[in-house]
């Protein structure tokens, strides 16, 4: 049901992009899958992308949801979280959405976090890019810019590693590198999810989650230090009437890096 209330919304997004789906047929209390492939029993009328995988040294047949029939059949399959590609199908090597993932260390929590993202919106902002937040659904930020489709995702990945970077000269807290990223009382910023094959998990999609919360956009004018991310959940989400991401494939633009 939640799913078919947000259609119109998340079919937006996942259109003609390649899935990863995390299924939990026995509810969160058991432990769930990671799924790329399509299943058994997948029917003739879902739409595939099939690819060479060199990890897994085979061709895939990722999933595209780009109707609500496929929506609910994913539903079916226990499909709790949804998870896209920052590229499409049909410009598989060349991101058109970065992303810019921050996430905190205990004793650091969401307060932190919404302070780090603000550092970043204002050099966003001196660069000329717009940007759109959400929640990851879980402890962290997404800050995701749409971009032109001609960039290869190493010069995405190090647009973000620069802008990581730059933040981390401003404030004690934060850290890019990944052998950092569990240091207790650190906000990581993940430049490395911008890599080929690496996926974010879909705005409006559910997380396995107690709570049932969900990945949710964000008006960067609602953030603050009081925000709460588990207010966005199965049921609230779905009510809310107003879409901050409207507009997010109307303002794809170019990095605006320096780029050796």
């Amino acid at each position: 049901e939640y799913y078919i209330r947000v259609a119109p919304r998340i079919l937006a997004i996942l259109s003609e992009r390649p899935l990863t789906l995390t299924r939990f047929p026995d509810g969160i209390g058991k432990e769930g899958f990671y799924e790329k492939d399509m299943p058994s029993g997948t029917p003739s009328w879902v739409k595939t992308f099939k690819r060479y995988s060199d990890s897994a040294q085979r061709e895939i047949n990722y999933i595209l949801c780009n109707e609500l029939d496929t929506l609910i059949w994913l539903a079916n399959l226990a499909s709790l979280e949804i998870h896209i590609c920052l590229s499409t199908a049909h410009r598989f090597q060349n991101p058109d959405l970065v992303l810019i993932d921050i996430d905190p260390e205990p004793p650091l929590d969401f307060r932190d976090v919404v302070d780090v993202a603000l550092l970043i919106k204002e050099k966003l902002d001196a660069l000329g890019l717009k940007s759109y937040p959400k929640t990851s659904g879980k402890k962290g930020l997404h800050i995701v810019i749409p971009i032109i489709p001609k960039y290869p995702f190493q010069q995405a990945r190090r647009f973000v590693q620069q802008i990581g970077q730059s933040v981390a000269k401003e404030s004690e807290i934060v850290v890019t590198e990944f052998k950092r990223s569990r240091d207790p009382g650190t906000v990581f910023i993940d430049y490395l999810q911008n890599s080929h094959g690496r996926t974010m998990i879909c705005p409006y999609s559910l997380r396995a989650t107690s709570s049932a919360t969900v990945s949710t956009p964000l008006d960067w004018r609602k953030i603050d230090q009081g925000l709460k991310p588990e207010q966005f959940n199965i049921f609230t989400v779905s009510k809310i009437e107003n879409d901050p991401w409207k507009d997010l494939f109307e303002n794809r633009q170019r990095l605006g890096v320096n780029w050796k």
